[in-house]
């Protein structure tokens, strides 16, 4: 095909099904040829690199706010900078209703945050907290049939938890509109009992949090979830799977024929609960306070397993950051009790190479194995392909160029997030994106961004849970 706009050449094309020797040709931001001896205006050398697709990270969080005021460390402008480094092309952070808020509102607020402002591609999930009427009968199916195909609800959390009624509410409309259904799965009043019970034992520290999200509440909430949607016969993703407990219920509905899709994340196979000790039982472990907690070993020893037998059906970062200094974790109330420590860690950019560096460079998963975890199967799972997701004909020109065998610590020094700190510190890594391009304009180079930001919302198709 002659006028291509860019040929990348010489690389090995790495997709969820194959590998090969390819040039890839692009013309107005799309895939318009793969082959050999390609030519075009522009040509980019990717001689002894893997050509990916650009990971899609399925669930982040961006300029949210909190029920006690805290500041969320990125907004859309750090967060997707950051993500087009750790070579993504698309992300989807969540727009989260406040309760009494119309959800439509909500929607528009956050586009307006982040319009002009992304240097990947954005959609959003939107977070139910406030299942009135109103947003059941008319605003949720509306904004559904307008593209936001999927949304959240909470089972903890007192500024965000449903109760079961309330879920089944929810769970009739994504049915009824063919909307996918994500999951925060831990159990509300199991957390709020363990935790009276630590702090009445004088145990406050960051390292109890763990205790207080204990596995059997995760375990406990993950099997009543998928009751309810089997109650429904609505699909569903059940996230940020942490272990082996809930995956087991997962397990048991998948063999009964039930649409339950699972995500885990870069925390459950690179941290421990160990981590959350800090340096001696200190302050230190809030760097590591998320929920669901890392668990133990067992529990990392499951996470492969269930990666690599398709237990998992995508690796998202959970994006969740709070600085360290008295603007996020660290604050006088968070080291009274572990309880007021925000949730959440930075992991946007380092999601890909942890998984690419333990996953494929260690033999765990195999390259194909990683291509579907990270790009093609959010792109099913969320009504994005096969414009995003894929190396094909048609699709955008949004790739990721791999060095595999480039190998240097994680740093935080080196990272483009607004956190000021990464719990993955110091971590060895082998196998870096070295250049991301965004329907065929780079956007990241050698771990930095490139440009100003190019990105655009995506209006989303129905979910491939419904197929």
């Amino acid at each position: 095909m002659s006028g291509l706009d860019l040929v990348i050449a010489g690389g090995t094309v790495v997709t969820a099904a194959d590998s090969y020797a390819a040039d890839i040709g692009i013309k107005n931001g799309r895939i318009a040829q793969i082959g050999h001896e390609l030519s075009g205006a522009e040509r980019i050398d990717a001689t002894g690199l893997l050509v990916l697709p650009g990971g899609i990270d399925a669930h982040v969080h961006l300029d949210q706010p909190t029920s006690d005021g805290t500041t969320m460390a990125d907004g859309f402008v750090s967060g997707t900078r950051s993500a087009a480094a750790g070579g993504n092309t698309t992300v989807l952070p969540f727009a989260l209703q406040i309760r009494g808020q119309s959800l439509r509102a909500c929607v528009e607020e956050y586009h307006q945050k982040a319009e002009g402002h992304c240097h990947t591609d954005v959609s959003f999930h939107l977070i139910v907290t406030d299942p009135t009427p109103q947003v059941l009968g008319q605003e949720l199916p509306a904004l559904v049939r307008d593209g936001y195909t999927s949304f959240k609800v909470f089972m903890t959390y007192d500024d965000l938890v449903l109760n079961d009624a309330q879920i089944l509410d929810v769970f009739e409309v994504a049915r009824r509109e063919r909307a996918l259904v994500m999951v925060h799965a831990e159990g509300h009043d199991a957390i709020r009992h363990l935790t009276r019970r630590l702090e009445a034992e004088g145990h406050t520290a960051p390292y109890y949090h763990g205790q207080a999200h204990a596995q059997i509440a995760e375990r406990e909430a993950t099997h009543r979830a998928i009751s309810h949607a089997q109650l429904i016969d609505v699909p569903v993703v059940i996230v940020h799977v942490s272990g082996r407990d809930p995956m087991e219920q997962i397990q048991w509905a998948r063999a009964r024929g039930m649409k339950v899709h699972a995500e885990t994340c870069p925390q459950y196979i690179a941290l421990t609960a160990d981590d959350l000790r800090g340096l001696n039982m200190d302050f230190d472990g809030a760097k590591y306070v998320c929920s669901p907690p890392p668990r133990d070993a067992d529990s990392q020893a499951a996470i492969w397993q269930g990666l690599r037998d398709g237990t998992f059906d995508i690796f998202s970062s959970d994006h969740c950051p709070f600085r360290i200094d008295g603007t996020g974790k660290d604050t006088p109330s968070a080291r009274s009790s572990f309880k007021y420590v925000p949730n959440g860690i930075p992991g946007v950019e380092t999601r890909l190479p942890i998984l690419f560096s333990e996953g494929v460079g260690k033999g765990r998963i195999s390259l194909q194995r990683f291509v579907a975890l990270t790009a093609t199967n959010p792109a099913r799972l969320y009504g994005l392909y096969p414009q995003k997701g894929s190396i094909a004909i048609g699709a955008d020109a949004d790739l990721a160029l791999w060095d595999p065998t480039l190998t240097r610590p994680i740093r935080q020094a080196q990272l483009n997030h607004n956190c000021d700190y990464t719990p993955y510190e110091g971590m060895e890594i082998t196998g870096w994106p070295v250049r991301t391009l965004l329907r065929g304009l780079t956007i990241a180079q050698d771990g930095a961004p490139v440009g100003d930001p190019t990105g655009g919302h995506l209006s989303r198709g129905t979910s491939g849970a419904f197929v």
